[in-house]
């Protein structure tokens, strides 16, 4: 394996980052460094966050800049002021003994003034996000003629923040004859227009395969129902009495409310989500990486561009709906090197896109079943052990304590006072977990399974609510433009200062149907009653079992055709004609025939 001299890199550079704890190349080190440096000109590189993608552009890039012309020569574009305060961080850390080498980030939430005061005294290397930087060129402060590399880090989380405008804009203030330089997680479509159009016949680094997950990361799945979610996450927070991760939720008040109910339940959390100020977002991502919480409850947008170190695991509070998130999640575990852990929480709906996920990512998920109370006061117990043993003991201060100390404990003996100074902290997990059920899994077809059978329509039908939950109907469906997504919206809007607990959603052309917990469903039938959507009136009502021919409601009816008896008479269906042969129907038409003589007759129905 090469070092970072054998690749070109500086003496002066290599003593900073050998005092960083930089020892070898990593991957995407070894591929792109030597390449720059060698004045090689544009390059895409597919690799996962974690792998060392700011070192592989960020040495070049420092020993490429000529200190003695303060003019701006190397452009970072980033998603967010997180990583890009991160990115240049590491840039003045790598370049410890350049002197004189000034390096700015600029990003919105911050004074705009002083940053306009430090493009105006000169800097060499800008680090930016996409709109305060086009603010600043659009004041004619930030000026690019100068600029001989451009790098995109994270190019798909800006192209999914909606920055691609932003992007072109930027990119057309730039020479032509710049470098170009694109780091991305994933190949998308929007990420391959861009390098068509303004990259120039770029090298492809791939680390892995392209859009696959971290090798390091091992993906785990804990299937329930979605009433047991919460309890699961728990348990998961509970066996890993280490744990320093980020649980992913869809919505920002999902976040808010997971985030609390474990505050509450005693874990140390906090929620990271769009509501907040930046102060409120700053002040916990401070206390995060300074390891004073150690769970992060966080929705994709506010995480994206989050750039933590040491994170062992990653929970999926659900899956996303798109596989590029799932990818940009777990890649925030298991980096530089270390083995991390990823764990979906999911109910059997979700099992077709972790199939779709697993794909994507080339890797399999493993079922695995909760931890039980035992396992995990097991690992409490542990934990407590280990704490003891590496507890540091302050022999000075503590000296003149310990008398009174022993005299205190002399009527206890070792294995009891061992007990004691260890059910301090253990107790309470057992206590709770003592009688605590197990949570139940749940039931699977397996040869519906295994057959692979699409769900036909007349199955979501037939479907019984799930136990605990209530099936309702909802009198809209795929044809007025309702999906999954618009009826949790519809359901949350409807009942702001309720926690619904929603289950299976079964969508038809013309109606849906949608479980909610069996406590919640009366006031959710009230509330959605209420309601409207784009204009129509909502109906909402139970939806009973099927047992023959379902109506639209997906209620079961009988056949209810009319007998003989019930039949109406030729008369009352507008037949005046009598049952009679040729001669007495001439005679009728020529009677009933409409004329000047008998002007009011109808004919009830044609006849041939």
């Amino acid at each position: 394996m090469k070092t970072f001299e054998e690749l070109g890199v500086l003496p002066e550079i290599c003593k900073a980052i050998q005092e960083m704890g930089y020892e070898t190349p990593m991957p995407v080190q070894e591929e792109v460094i030597p390449f720059l440096l060698e004045g090689g000109n544009d390059i895409v590189a597919l690799a996962q966050t974690g792998t060392g993608k700011t070192a592989a552009f960020g040495l070049p890039l420092i020993q490429k800049v000529n200190v003695q012309k303060c003019v701006p020569q190397a452009l970072i574009l980033c998603p967010t002021r997180e990583l890009c305060l991160q990115i240049a961080g590491d840039l003045t850390d790598y370049s410890k003994y350049i002197q004189n080498l000034k390096i700015l980030p600029v990003y919105g939430g911050s004074s705009i003034e002083s940053q306009i005061r430090s493009l105006k005294h000169g800097v060499h290397i800008i680090v930016a996000t996409p709109g305060r930087l086009l603010d600043l060129i659009e004041r004619k402060v930030a000026k690019l003629e100068t600029i001989r590399n451009v790098v995109m880090d994270e190019a798909d989380e800006m192209l999914n923040m909606g920055f691609s405008d932003s992007i072109n804009a930027i990119l057309e203030k730039v020479p032509a004859d710049r470098n170009t330089l694109m780091f991305s997680a994933t190949m998308s479509s929007e990420i391959s227009r861009i390098a068509q159009t303004y990259l120039h016949n770029p090298k492809e680094v791939v680390i892995g395969t392209k859009n696959e997950g971290n090798r390091n990361v091992n993906h785990i799945a804990y299937i329930v129902h979605a009433k047991d979610k919460y309890l699961a996450l728990k348990r998961i927070a509970d066996f890993y009495p280490q744990i320093y991760g980020i649980i992913f939720c869809r919505t920002r008040k999902e976040t808010q409310e997971i985030a609390e109910k474990l505050i509450q339940d005693g874990y140390n959390a906090d929620s990271l989500h769009g509501d907040l100020s930046q102060s409120q977002r700053d002040y916990v991502m401070q206390k995060f990486r300074q390891r004073h919480l150690q769970l992060l409850v966080a929705t994709d947008v506010a995480a994206r561009g989050l750039d933590v170190n040491d994170l062992t695991h990653v929970i999926n509070y659900g899956l996303p709906d798109d596989t590029e998130s799932y990818t940009h999640r777990s890649g925030r575990t298991g980096r530089a090197g270390k083995t991390g852990i990823s764990i979906a929480i999911i109910n059997l709906r979700e099992k077709g896109k972790m199939k779709a996920i697993e794909r994507i990512i080339n890797k399999k998920f493993t079922i695995d079943i909760l931890p039980s109370g035992t396992d995990i006061c097991k690992q409490q117990l542990i934990k407590v052990i280990d704490d003891i043993e590496k507890v540091k003991v302050n022999e000075k201060e503590i000296e003149t304590f310990l008398p009174d100390i022993y005299r205190k404990f002399e009527w206890l003996s070792k294995e009891d006072l061992i007990k004691r100074v260890v059910s301090i902290e253990f107790n309470r997990f057992l206590d709770y977990y003592q009688n605590a059920p197990d949570i139940a899994q749940p039931a699977e077809n397996k040869k519906k399974e295994n057959r692979q059978e699409p769900k036909t329509n007349k199955q979501k039908l037939n479907r019984k609510a799930e136990k605990g939950y209530t099936r309702l109907f909802l009198n809209v469906g795929k044809s007025d433009g309702v999906y999954a997504n618009q009826i949790i919206e519809l359901i949350n809007r409807s009942l702001k200062k309720e926690r619904i607990q929603i289950g299976r959603i079964d969508l038809m052309q013309n109606f849906s149907f949608f479980e909610v917990n069996e406590s919640q469903a009366e006031m959710v039938i009230k509330a959605l009653n209420k309601t409207k959507y784009n204009g129509r009136k909502i109906l909402v009502e139970m939806a009973e079992p099927n047992n023959g021919k379902s109506d639209k409601n997906g209620k079961k009816t009988k056949k209810e055709g009319k007998t003989k008896k019930d039949k109406p008479s030729r008369e009352e269906r507008g037949y005046t004609a009598p049952r009679g042969k040729k001669d007495d129907w001439k005679q009728f038409f020529q009677q009933n025939t409409k004329s000047n003589d008998n002007p009011g007759f109808e004919k009830k129905k044609s006849i041939k």
